[in-house]
């Protein structure tokens, strides 16, 4: 990983509520997506574009649905090979930070962030993110 993408790893990270940074937090999710990238003898570069494209879906840029499809176009590896990243990572990092996530917000009783409008929004979105997602790109976007 590169110094400029560590800082900017960094910077966003400090930008989410802290349930979310200590869940992923809890796993070496860089270290797991370089192993992955080895195992596919994906070259230093290609990897950095795999870390890049985990970290987008870890903050909620890039939405998981999209994520095999960005590994295919953006670490520039064959459709068969990037479907088999995708459900790797899936299984060795999005999966059990979400499974952190969750027993988190179990054991607290719900996120320290959350305000009224937060969790009226997310009720009347019918638990979908998607546009909360698309919003926080175009915030992103625009800065």
């Amino acid at each position: 990983m590169t110094d400029k993408l560590k800082q900017i790893i960094k910077e966003e990270m400090e930008k989410l509520p802290q349930e979310n940074q200590e869940a992923i937090n809890a796993l070496d999710w860089a270290k797991i997506t370089e192993e992955v990238g080895e195992e596919y003898f994906l070259d230093e570069n290609q990897v950095n574009n795999l870390e890049v494209e985990t970290f987008l879906v870890l903050v909620g840029m890039t939405d998981l649905e999209f994520y095999a499809i960005n590994v295919e176009n953006q670490v520039e590896t064959i459709k068969d090979d990037a479907e088999k990243i995708a459900e790797e990572i899936t299984q060795k990092i999005f999966t059990p930070i979400k499974d952190i996530l969750m027993e988190n917000i179990k054991k607290n009783g719900k996120s320290e962030n959350a305000n009224a409008e937060q969790n009226l929004n997310f009720i009347l979105s019918d638990g979908d993110y998607s546009s909360f997602i698309e919003e926080r790109s175009n915030e992103i976007n625009n800065e």
